[in-house]
């Protein structure tokens, strides 16, 4: 049975995304896989290899505090699932969905002990002028339980954060209206990466793929790796 947390989290995201939508030609929503139940039983841990598929790359970095970072500093030390998000967009199978998703991961980090010192979330905002670190540290208290590793990160500006979308593969195109007025929203496709402790990638997710079932056989088989359970 789907947990209630996870599925008032998706109440309000999708009530977000019904608000921030327009209205005058509503059209029916199929939502991606992600938030329901997996339709098939994902494979045994341990049973699948995942190849390395490139390093992950490195780039300067703002936290939810307004220090200055590096991506690094969030790479190596754990196994940790990395998503491109911004805290306006109103597709409901794009950024909410990451972050939907990325609850899930909680979740069951947060059940298992021995995974609480193995698993970092990380959210990288691709909208530096509007999600400040003031903004992602509210952003965050929303979805974010205690005690869980979930940091929320963005850039001081547009260039330190191009070098770092072009080196993921992670286009963006800003949203104008016909008078070139910039209308806060933006396209893209969603990638989120799964990053093992040699800061090598080892899954990427879209839209379709993206579910928290799918990570947790994924994270449990780069454990398995290393020699923990």
């Amino acid at each position: 049975m789907p947990d209630r947390r996870l599925i008032l989290c998706g109440l309000v995201l999708m009530s977000t995304v019904l608000q921030a939508a327009p209205h005058d030609h509503p059209e029916p929503v199929v939502l991606a896989p992600g938030y329901s139940a997996l339709e098939f039983v994902p494979p045994q841990p341990g049973t699948y290899q995942l190849p390395p598929l490139g390093s992950a790359a490195d780039g300067e970095v703002l936290d939810s505090s307004g220090q200055s970072r590096r991506l690094h500093d969030y790479l190596g030390d754990k196994i940790t699932v990395l998503s491109f998000i911004f805290t306006r967009c109103n597709d409901v199978n794009g950024c909410p969905l990451a972050t939907f998703v990325m609850k899930g991961v909680q979740q069951t980090v947060m059940a298992v002990p021995a995974l609480k010192n193995n698993v970092r979330v990380v959210s990288f905002s691709f909208d530096p002028a509007y999600d400040t670190p003031e903004v992602l540290r509210s952003y965050g208290e929303h979805f974010r339980d205690p005690g869980f590793d979930w940091q929320f990160l963005t850039t001081a500006g547009d260039a330190e954060l191009a070098a770092i979308l072009d080196a993921y593969g992670q286009w963006v195109i800003k949203d104008y209206d016909s008078e070139g007025n910039f209308l806060g929203t933006m396209s893209h496709v969603l990638r989120v990466y799964l990053i093992d402790r040699d800061k090598r990638i080892r899954n990427i997710y879209s839209t379709s793929y993206l579910h928290a079932d799918t990570l947790r056989s994924d994270i449990a088989t780069l454990l398995q790796e290393t020699g923990k359970p």
